[in-house]
């Protein structure tokens, strides 16, 4: 969840590293800090501040003759977001310099065992222990950094990314993972760590993948990999795809805008070359059953693929969430199929399900957007979205593209099994090509909407219905809202109203209704709650692909396939958070709280 930074190389550290942490900021953060190595064998120059990044920038003293320097952007989990509980965190000696992401679950143990031993303490934070131990570990291997961080791993309990870094050999940056993210990036006469590609993106688009468990030491010259048996690795060296362009703004006032309004793209580059097959070497036969294991935003969209898999290829799926999964113990084997979906590819609620379920004996299918990540690298087969960098924290266009993703998965089963005919995959396919166009449409006809929802930014509650596929689409809805808004949201089912939550309904109430696209029994229903939420008060908003003389207001959205309906409808409940969150005066980008990847259990 934190960003991390490290940088060594022929230039001023400074820059590269603050300009990495600034490109991380969307992952979400309560307090930033940087350690330079100014001079060799003295200790580190260390400034670190609670809050913003602009607290710490306004405190650094320049220190351009420092070549080598780590960053860190915290997200509070042992210790609240105070300036000593910020990273980095120093040994006693002040030489050496650690950052940490993750949680260390034996840290208790550690500090009393280094707290009889001498060491002096000064947070309350987990990582502090990390340090210290580090620091004796070092003394043990004669200054081997590299040696030191193998010897600690082997200790440590729990998920962690570290850097470390030491004034003794400062142009050595060393770290280690695992189940958290860590890339390399290798540029010409320097090199780069970081949490996140978008840290270096500008510097060099060559990385290195790191596996579980694994330690790497950076010199402005070389690249090192080893296992924790000190065993050499070879890191498998990929291309990033994105340029540092696709991470800017590019005119919107904000990233989640922007990000809105290239949904198209997005949803258009994730189809191309797989309306045909999908290349998946799985044989679907074997399975009796499927499993979708996601959390937030992913969960919604596996909700959705549940009614598309079910449909086109005829065989039960459950949708769970992936923090709930390994501890109630599920059942599975060999012949279940689990498709974990997840953005950065880093969830680690859903990658400890994904191992849970492959200790199981059952395939792993992955949907994630991030080339490398842990949970693409663990799974039987992944396929890859192609949303590009989604720098703000509330998901829009990597939910579009996991739509598509489900659905893709569903006609591939569907046809390999022989469940849909050669006319229904040809309509099917016809309409996922549709859907790029449709959303633009939509995008286009939006500051009506934009404009009406600024009427209801005092309101103290807002409710979101829809029924098959628009109850998921009525959850992602009502999540957008509390994630941006900071409002009181639910999403129902619109048969589920009367069995209790209708008692929400007061006088002036919003309500977004998500009406089917057909005009049978699915409409009837839903017109039905309609009326029921209207004549207690509320005020309601549908959206939908024909005239409804039912709703205070309504808004358009192109015909499409019923299946197929939440790509489209989900973009003005995108809207209407965004413009509820400007109008409220909140942190679009960076909602309170929040982290983009959430990286501890």
């Amino acid at each position: 969840m934190c960003g991390i930074v490290g940088y060594t190389g022929k230039n001023s550290a400074l820059t590269p590293v603050l300009d990495g942490l600034r490109r991380l900021e969307y992952r979400g953060y309560d307090s930033a800090g940087i350690a330079l190595a100014t001079q060799v064998g003295k200790p580190l120059y260390v400034e670190k501040q609670a809050g913003k990044l602009k607290n710490l920038e306004e405190a650094l003293v320049k220190k351009s003759d420092s070549n080598s320097g780590i960053g860190h952007t915290r997200w509070a989990t042992h210790g609240g977001p105070t300036d000593t509980n910020a990273h980095p965190h120093l040994d006693n000696e002040g030489k050496l310099a650690l950052i940490h992401n993750g949680i260390i679950e034996n840290y208790v143990e550690l500090r009393q065992q280094l707290e009889k031993l001498g060491h002096k303490f000064k947070s309350e934070t987990d990582t502090e222990s990390v340090v210290h131990l580090l620091s004796d570990a070092r003394k043990d291997n004669n200054g081997d950094l590299a040696a030191a961080m193998r010897q600690v791993c082997k200790q440590l309990k729990g998920s962690f990314t570290l850097l470390a870094i030491h004034s003794d050999n400062p142009s050595h940056i060393v770290g280690a993972r695992r189940n958290s993210p860590l890339v390399v990036g290798v540029g010409e006469g320097e090199n780069f760590l970081a949490s996140d590609v978008a840290a270096f993106i500008a510097h060099t688009k060559i990385a290195l993948e790191l596996g579980q468990d694994q330690v790497v030491e950076i010199t402005p010259n070389s690249v090192v990999v080893t296992d924790l048996s000190g065993q050499i690795v070879k890191a498998k060296e990929y291309e990033i795809s994105w340029d540092v362009s696709a991470a800017e703004r590019g005119g919107f006032t904000h990233f989640m805008l922007k990000e809105i309004y290239e949904q198209p793209k997005a949803i258009a580059d994730t189809l191309i070359g797989r309306l045909n097959g999908l290349n998946l070497k799985l044989n679907f036969k074997k399975f009796e059953k499927i499993v979708i294991i996601a959390c937030g935003t992913a969960y919604n969209a596996g909700l959705v693929g549940k009614y598309a898999i079910e449909k086109w290829a005829q065989i039960p799926v459950d949708v769970e969430l992936a923090s709930e999964y390994r501890y109630r113990e599920p059942s599975l084997n060999k012949k279940t199929l689990v498709i974990a979906i997840s953005q950065s590819g880093e969830t680690m609620d859903t990658l400890m399900a994904l191992r849970y379920a492959k200790s199981k004996g059952a395939t792993i299918l992955s949907v994630c957007n991030t080339n490398g990540s842990t949970i693409g690298r663990e799974s039987d087969e992944v396929l890859y979205t192609h949303a590009g960098p989604e720098i703000a924290v509330a998901s829009t266009k990597a939910f579009a593209t996991q739509l598509i993703a489900m659905y893709l998965i569903g006609l591939e089963i569907g046809r390999k099994l022989k469940k849909l005919s050669n006319n229904e995959i040809k309509e099917i396919t016809e309409q996922l090509t549709q859907l790029p166009a449709k959303v633009e449409q939509i995008l286009e006809t939006v500051e009506p909407l934009r404009e009406l929802t600024r009427k209801f930014k005092s309101a103290e509650s807002v409710l979101f219905l829809g029924r098959h596929v628009g109850y998921p689409t009525a959850l992602e809805g009502a999540l957008k809202l509390k994630e941006l808004a900071y409002m009181h949201a639910e999403g129902f089912a619109g048969g589920e109203l009367k069995h209790g939550p209708i008692a929400l309904i007061d006088n002036g109430t919003p309500v977004v209704a998500i009406m089917p696209t057909s005009s049978g029994i699915l409409a009837e229903k839903m017109a039905s709650n309609i009326q029921e939420v209207k004549a207690r008060g509320a005020v309601v908003i549908v959206i939908s692909d024909s005239e409804f003389t039912g709703a205070d207001h309504l808004i358009r959205i192109p015909e499409a396939n019923q299946l197929l309906q939440p790509v489209l409808s989900v973009v003005p409940l995108q809207v209407i958070a965004y413009e509820m969150a400007v109008a409220r005066g909140n942190d679009v980008d960076q909602p309170r709280n929040l982290a983009k990847s959430v990286t501890v259990e």
